[in-house]
């Protein structure tokens, strides 16, 4: 991967200040229509959502109940019909397409259900290239896309690409290049779903580390009844709207 023609020393940014307690993530009123012939589909109807730094948030709900939806509007990849998300105090719908590309660089970090990793760029790359998009040096962002590596097990890895591993080991490198960037908000789509059980569990390690100390919010939408709750709360994504349930009650109907 050949390094950017740029001054990558002053493009660097600290993270930002966080403090345990603090809202991170917040929507109302949030709905989402979808134009089918000459019906209108409401996937999402006012949904509201408040997630605090620190926070670990589940959401279940059956297959086509509107989770991912949910994640992609709550991520800015998708604009909602009617409403607000607001991440780190900031509102999606105020930015434009580049600024917005931007803002989910430097706050949010994604974890698909399936990796999307770069073919031809290495394990250790592909958790780099969110830094180098961001501005740093080739070498910087290699050097923290390895400890991430390192914590998701994946450090004997880093050289190779992703045809050359398996789907669990391909997660965990999405894992690592969400969290590369200390985000402010990470947004999970069945992060542990093609993870043996201990790599799970160290997955959901990180998950408590990151939460504690680095102050991070995770919203994590889950059919895994063990990982909603390992969460803090566990909300029910149904008929469009979001519902608080026990954690113990976290299974699918």
């Amino acid at each position: 991967m050949s390094e950017p023609n740029m001054d990558t020393t002053r493009n660097e940014e600290r993270p930002m200040e966080r403090t345990a307690g603090q809202p991170m993530l917040e929507c109302h009123d949030l709905t989402r229509i979808y134009r089918e012939g000459p019906q209108d589909i409401t996937v999402l109807d006012g949904l509201a959502l408040k997630v605090h730094a620190g926070e670990r948030v589940a959401i279940v709900g059956s297959s086509g109940s509107g989770k991912t939806t949910l994640l992609n509007l709550l991520g800015g990849l998708d604009r909602p019909s009617r409403g607000e998300v607001r991440i780190a105090g900031e509102s999606l719908l105020a930015l434009g397409e580049a600024a917005l590309g931007r803002f989910r660089n430097r706050h949010i970090g994604f974890v698909y259900q399936f990796h999307h990793l770069l073919a031809e760029f290495t394990a250790l790359e592909n958790a780099a290239l969110p830094l180098i998009v961001r501005g740093l040096s080739k070498k910087a962002a290699e050097v923290r896309a390895r400890e991430l590596l390192d914590k998701v097990g994946m450090a004997a890895r880093a050289d190779h690409k992703p045809g050359e591993l398996s789907g669990g080991e391909r997660q965990r490198v999405a894992i690592a290049r969400a969290l590369v960037t200390d985000p402010s908000l990470v947004l999970m789509d069945e992060p542990t779903g093609n993870l043996d059980q201990h790599t799970a569990a160290s997955i959901l390690a990180l998950m408590d580390d990151l939460a504690r100390n680095a102050a991070c919010a995770f919203v994590v939408v889950t059919h895994d009844p063990a990982l909603a709750a390992h969460q803090d709360r566990v909300m029910r994504l149904d008929e469009g709207r979001l519902t608080a349930q026990p954690r113990e009650a976290a299974t699918e109907r």
